[in-house]
């Protein structure tokens, strides 16, 4: 499993619905055009949540995987601003 090279790295593990999501969103907010977002969470909903999320804001959901129960994502901020 290849790992893709990141400029920040968050840990939302134990974390309830929405807040894996709105730690991403605020992070993301943070970084520059294409910086990369490593993330790890373990709630199942954050899968859909921030696929979901990637597709309205424009920010591309390069890399996600499960391994022992966490989700991990790999995120490029886009360059549209985030609406949400």
């Amino acid at each position: 499993m290849s790992i893709i090279n990141y400029d920040i790295a968050i840990d939302a593990t134990g974390l309830a619905c929405p807040l894996p999501l709105l730690r991403i969103r605020k992070t993301l907010a943070t970084l520059e055009e294409g910086q990369v977002l490593y993330a790890i969470a373990t709630d199942p909903d954050s899968l859909k949540d921030i696929q979901a999320f990637s597709r309205i804001t424009k920010n591309d959901l390069l890399k996600f995987f499960e391994k022992e129960s966490k989700y991990h994502f790999f995120i490029r901020k886009g360059t549209r601003t985030m609406q949400i």
